[in-house]
């Protein structure tokens, strides 16, 4: 397996702090960045063999220059994609589909937000991925209603298949939302360039499991653990406090 990180997105919201830093490399733990954290929980993954960061071309000399210092023991590689300005991205979904035609990518594919962080290992999800042998979304339960109309929303049957799933719906039809935490098996990573030559949204990565879903068994494991996305500059003052890089704490 394949662990694809996304972190070729530009952040403008959280500017000035990621005008010349990528919101993955934000520290968050002392010196520890978003990134750092993310990696941590993929090395402890066995079946992980590689882990791809994709990035755009203002910040992959950032990235480059993180990679120096990596430490990890899976091999770890930085992809540009060549992109310079928000209005020119690919989004997520192109991003993915980049990737897997530049690698030519033969192996199941774990993918990740990197500006995310998880209060959770992800053991269990790939367990889970490999006794139901179906493509796999990441899903918890979320209460605010104006968190679930910025995410993806699913609705699921008894046996966790995926019934509906809607990428930022204007009328929620449950609490289950979905994150950005995807599974996909090696024989459906062709139907990424199906979707985006036959017009699907490239942005957010829930856009193909939304088309996905209707067209091939998917399923969704369910997480009581954090997902932290740092969208604000206070959202980001008040993980560094949390993870005890704050005042009074240890950075």
């Amino acid at each position: 397996m394949i662990a694809l990180i996304l972190a070729a997105g530009y952040a403008t919201r959280l500017y000035p702090l990621t005008i010349d830093t990528p919101k993955p490399l934000l520290p968050v733990q002392g010196s520890r960045t978003i990134l750092d954290l993310l990696v941590e929980r993929l090395e402890v993954l066995e079946e992980i063999t590689e882990i791809l960061v994709v990035t755009n071309d203002r910040f992959f000399h950032a990235f480059e220059q993180w990679h120096h210092h990596y430490k990890g023991a899976k091999p770890l590689r930085i992809l540009n994609d060549g992109t310079t300005s928000p209005e020119g991205r690919l989004g997520a979904v192109g991003d993915i589909r980049y990737v897997l035609e530049r690698e030519q990518v033969q192996d199941d594919l774990l993918v990740l937000a990197g500006d995310n962080v998880l209060g959770f290992g992800l053991e269990g999800y790939l367990n889970y991925f490999h006794k139901v042998d179906k493509d796999c979304i990441l899903v918890r339960p979320v209460d605010d209603p104006e968190e679930l109309r910025s995410i993806g929303v699913a609705e699921l049957d008894d046996e966790m298949r995926v019934l509906s799933l809607e990428e930022k719906p204007r009328e929620p039809r449950s609490n289950i939302g979905v994150f950005a935490l995807y599974i996909y098996k090696r024989s459906t990573l062709p139907l990424f360039t199906r979707y985006l030559a036959e017009g699907g949204n490239p942005d957010a990565p829930s856009y193909f499991p939304e088309w996905l879903h209707s067209r091939q068994e998917m399923r969704a494991y369910y997480t009581e653990g954090t997902i932290d996305d740092v969208g604000t500059p206070e959202a980001y003052a008040e993980m560094r406090i949390r993870l005890g890089n704050g005042q009074g704490g240890k950075g």
